[in-house]
């Protein structure tokens, strides 16, 4: 039997390496990357069963990341994690689900890596949330958005009616239509 193949996505490399090791520990096959434009490239390759990424990260973050494999690989399950965020769930996140670091044990993460990998894709599709990632800079005010098509990012303008779930922009680089939702993140103090 072929092992089932995970990417991880991480700036921090001992986060990199003990999830590498607990991973590989019950079978799986793991390739690590340090920020999304590695994890790209690492796809292009080959294609993994599975995607854990961070999402703040240098260069190109993991909002970034998860907007372009929504768009290009949508039936590569995903698993977002943060120390930077609280909840349960970040809600209108382009994940199947979201882990804050420090919150979960090895063992409900491979339960949950287990859950999403043997899901069909079909029942995961009816519950992703579809449309652009919306994300903040570090220490920014201005949320940003990125094109799935262009793979640039640019600030989005703020939207006068905030009870508007959904909404499309214009990529201001190579004009593709965006649809994108503004949905509350909370961050961890």
């Amino acid at each position: 039997m072929e092992k089932r193949s995970i990417l991880l996505v991480d700036d921090e490399s001992s986060i990199r390496l003990v999830l590498k090791a607990v991973l590989e520990s019950v079978g799986y096959s793991v390739t690590t990357a340090e920020d999304g434009f590695v994890a790209l490239r690492s796809i292009r390759n080959s294609v993994p069963d599975l995607l854990i990424s961070d999402l703040r990260m240098p260069n190109m973050n993991g909002f970034e990341l998860l907007a372009v494999v929504r768009e290009k690989f949508p039936k590569i399950p995903v698993i977002a994690i943060s120390g930077e965020f609280v909840g349960d769930q970040v809600q209108g996140l382009l994940a199947d689900l979201f882990l804050q670091k420090g919150s979960y044990s090895p063992q409900e993460m491979l339960l949950s890596i287990e859950t999403l990998i043997d899901k069909p894709y079909e029942e995961r599709k009816a519950a992703q949330v579809s449309g652009t990632s919306v994300w903040a800079p570090t220490g920014d005010a201005a949320l940003m958005v990125t094109c799935s098509e262009c793979f640039k990012s640019f600030p989005l303008e703020p939207c006068d009616d905030q009870t508007k779930k959904s909404t499309e922009v214009q990529c201001i680089f190579c004009g593709a239509t965006l649809q994108y939702r503004l949905v509350a993140i909370t961050r961890a103090v």
